[in-house]
């Protein structure tokens, strides 16, 4: 149950930071560039493959001008 959990709450926040990233009209790429990230790893996080960490989620806010409880509240 815990690793089903874990996918549940890795595709939902992918899919906050997608919402929020075009929202903002800002695309994948740019958002790694700012970030310091590739855009692979963006793509990864959006679609929930991998877990980052809370300083990457901090520099996705920071990029996107909202605060990381905007991206952690879904």
């Amino acid at each position: 149950m815990k690793a089903s959990y874990n996918k549940n709450v890795l595709k939902r926040l992918g899919r906050k930071i997608k919402q929020l990233r075009e929202k903002e009209n800002i695309s994948q790429t740019q958002l790694a560039f700012e970030c310091g990230i590739s855009q692979v790893q963006v793509s990864r996080i959006e679609t929930g493959e991998i877990n980052t960490t809370i300083g990457t989620l901090s520099l996705i806010a920071k990029v996107l001008g909202i605060s990381l409880k905007d991206i952690v509240d879904f």
